[in-house]
């Protein structure tokens, strides 16, 4: 039992997986609308985030890209045997992105890419069935990139900088599906680590076949995530020997997986685009966490999750309707890389299909309006949570399960200026 109590504090984890698990891509609002395809795609300053090689070919001396979306998510959950069903009820997420270039000389481009892939929030019904795995989740992770791009001859160019990350996360759940004070209040803890902040890298390449034919690979390295001197803060305790739960910090590490993407746009005349992505995110690093507790009476333990590398397939296509609109349109297939019996419900994350739309106006010969909209449909799935005593035998918890259904949808808007 006091085991299990200690393993039911493993918050960092579930805050952070549930941003890669459950992410949904929205670094740029051309890009969206097209699939989310970018590696070999040249059209604005997206390319700082898909493939920063690619900033050399872009025409004007300054462009500038920057754009917000709306996260409008919603998961139910249903037990089939007790009829039990629980939803979340979660704030509207505003992911952002600022992706400037700058043309040095015709050979050299610099920029700046400012990015929010990690940002998000789960609030599931207070003490749900699956309160003690989690009650809430806001996590919070801002990517800033300095950049470089070089033409290295007419068709090759190379590209890519460091990455500084920065975020913070808090995390609630209550400690055991029974557990309660004295008032009969359940016991739960928060726990809560701010500032952050990690260090990486990234590194591209774009081969211009031909005027009509791109081909682009992006890769963003692994970064660790060290969290030290966080807080857990434990409240509505009974008074036993049994609950020796009080207030203390942690430490833990969690890897950011690294993610290898290739891919290739065909301009097929005057008015169509085709493009084609394929992502690998290397999540199988990502086996479990471990904390390390400031109170010598909370043991060090393992938050297994066992994660599986993970592919996503992305199509898209653009057409230039007029000198003045551009409409675009796209979807893609994107795995999920929990394993079975690691589906935990802070991260409701199956595989899904993306549907996208959008266009971009042109204000001015400067100025434009981009406009994106997704539709993420996650499959229905049929899960639990039960780590294999075989691989995790330090995991004692009872397996909580269930039907998962989940989806997303996602408008967006932005505007690219170019001088």
């Amino acid at each position: 039992m006091r085991k299990f109590l200690f393993l039911a504090v493993f918050a960092l984890a579930s805050a952070v997986t549930y941003a890669g698990g459950y992410r949904v891509s929205v670094q740029g609002q051309r890009a969206l609308a097209m699939g989310h395809t970018g590696v070999a795609v040249v059209n604005s300053a997206e390319l700082g985030f898909f493939n920063p090689s690619g900033l050399v070919y872009l025409e004007n001396k300054l462009t500038i890209s920057a754009g917000a979306s709306a996260i409008f998510s919603d998961v139910a959950w249903q037990n089939q045997e007790t009829g039990d069903i629980a939803r979340t009820d979660n704030p509207v997420g505003t992911p952002f992105y600022i992706n400037a270039s700058y043309k040095l000389r015709d050979w050299v481009s610099v920029g700046l890419s400012v990015y929010t892939p990690y940002g998000s929030t789960v609030e599931w019904e207070q003490d749900w069935p699956g309160s003690h795995l989690v009650n809430n989740i806001e996590l919070q992770a801002i990517y800033v990139q300095p950049l470089v791009s070089v033409k290295v001859t007419d068709f090759l160019s190379l590209g890519g900088g460091p990455i500084f990350v920065t975020g913070a996360v808090n995390f609630n759940r209550n400690l055991t599906r029974t557990l309660t004070d004295e008032e009969g209040n359940r016991s739960n803890v928060t726990v809560d680590a701010s500032g952050v902040n990690e260090w990486g890298w990234s590194a591209s390449a774009m081969f211009v076949a031909s005027d009509d034919l791109k081909f682009g690979v992006n890769y963003r390295s692994e970064i660790m995530m060290n969290a030290e001197g966080g807080s857990a803060d434990f409240e509505n305790i009974p008074n036993s020997p049994m609950t020796p739960f009080r207030d203390t910090t942690f430490d833990a590490s969690l890897p950011l997986p690294a993610e290898l993407t290739v891919g290739a746009s065909y301009q097929f005349d005057d008015k169509w685009l085709f493009a084609f992505d394929f992502n690998r995110t290397f999540w199988e690093v990502y086996r479990s966490l471990d904390l390390d507790f400031a109170d010598p009476n909370i043991p060090d333990s393992k938050n297994p999750r066992n994660y599986k590398d993970s592919n996503t397939w992305r199509f898209g296509a653009q057409y230039t309707a007029t000198d003045k609109l551009v409409l675009r349109a796209g979807y893609y297939y994107d795995e999920s890389p929990v394993q079975e019996g690691y589906f935990a419900p802070e991260t409701p994350r199956n595989d899904s299909m993306g549907f996208t739309g959008g266009l971009s106006l042109d204000v001015t010969s400067k100025l434009a309006i981009d406009a994106s909209f997704a539709y993420i449909r996650f499959d229905e799935v049929d899960a639990t949570y039960s780590p294999d005593p075989q691989e995790f035998p330090e995991y004692q918890g009872a397996p909580f399960g269930g039907t998962y259904k989940s989806v997303a949808f996602i408008p967006g808007l932005g505007v690219t200026y170019k001088l």
